[in-house]
């Protein structure tokens, strides 16, 4: 008798893992809970994003689980990618909502950045990101050609920002002469410092953000946007130039088109590496039918965000290519993105 009980023990251990197989991805889900990261403070623009898109997501999710957002803001989006990575279970219950450029520092050398960022899985995001510099209203300086005849003081929050990563890119592929003083506070922060004429521009908004949380700027044409950064031009910008069309050499072109493939991604939605295939599938179904629910829609209007989605497989795609780039382009894009602190991969 023990010993026939311990053969049915030893069995049942060996069918478990193929039962919980056989599960349907609805059976998986009905009843639990998924934990969303997020990767930014409660109320900024990741935040908003993510709030807004786990209101509808868990609808479109078989089995329609609840969706419970946490907040883990530290280390400028490295925190929440190294917990995802290395911590999280790799069941599909935890998606991140994780930052733009994250994806990107393991190739550019960060040593906070311990995990292989094409071992995610890639669900979607929501927008892409599309960055500004732009003078306050009254700044004489309403070009991108006049910022390269003086210095033009400009706000930035840390080091690696991307109000600090622009400028600096500008300054080092066009010729400006911005002089960036950093350590404000990314949101109200960087804001304050313009209205209240510290500093005379800020190179790096988010334009989509800008438009969510300081639509008056706009309407009441308080800002100079003198150039925009990213790899394809928006039209509502009409001829603010973009600042791959003013690099003329080809070498400083490979490289700024590098830096720019962390806005492609916008705001991006991915799982622990090694969740089940049938998951992630599933997952990605549910982010497409949500980006088409026109009450996701609807919300995202009242919220004046700017919905352009990205899939899944195309964050695989960009990264594939980003991380098969030549040595030297990524030396010096790595130079410019992680200043002081690159350690070769």
């Amino acid at each position: 008798m023990t010993k026939l009980l311990g053969s049915l023990s030893v069995l049942a251990t060996l069918l478990a893992p193929l039962s919980a197989r056989a599960d349907t991805v609805e059976d998986f889900y009905r009843g639990r809970d998924i934990t969303l990261i997020i990767a930014s403070g409660v109320a900024g623009g990741y935040d908003t994003y993510a709030r807004v898109l786990a209101r509808h997501f868990a609808a479109h999710v078989p089995g329609h689980p609840s969706i419970i957002p946490k907040n883990i803001p530290a280390g400028g989006g490295l925190t929440a990618a190294n917990t995802l990575y290395s911590v999280s279970a790799k069941d599909g219950l935890t998606v991140a909502a994780l930052t733009n450029g994250v994806a990107m520092d393991p190739l550019f050398g960060n040593p906070g950045a311990r995990f292989d960022a094409q071992k995610f899985g890639w669900i979607g995001s929501v927008g892409k990101l599309q960055n500004v510099c732009a003078t306050w209203h009254e700044s004489p300086i309403k070009t991108i050609a006049a910022a390269r005849e003086r210095e033009v003081v400009v706000a930035a929050a840390g080091a690696t920002s991307n109000t600090a990563i622009v400028p600096r890119v500008l300054n080092t592929l066009l010729g400006t002469r911005f002089k960036i003083v950093a350590g404000y506070d990314p949101g109200a922060g960087l804001n304050l410092a313009l209205e209240s004429r510290e500093v005379e521009g800020i190179c790096g908004l988010s334009w989509s953000t800008l438009k969510a949380s300081r639509p008056d700027w706009i309407r009441e044409r308080k800002l100079n946007v003198i150039l925009q950064m990213a790899l394809e031009k928006l039209p509502e910008l009409g001829d603010v130039p973009s600042a791959l069309d003013l690099v003329a050499d080809p070498a400083d072109r490979k490289v700024l088109e590098l830096i720019l493939i962390r806005q492609e991604m916008g705001r991006p939605l991915a799982t622990p590496p090694g969740v089940p295939s049938e998951r992630i599938a599933a997952l990605r179904a549910a982010f497409a039918a949500t980006m088409g629910d026109d009450e996701f829609r609807a919300e995202a209007a009242r919220f004046q965000l700017e919905i352009e989605p990205l899939a899944g497989e195309a964050i695989a795609r960009l990264l594939a290519g980003a991380y098969a780039a030549p040595r030297e382009v990524v030396d010096r894009a790595a130079a410019l993105v992680e200043p002081g602190q690159r350690k070769t991969p």
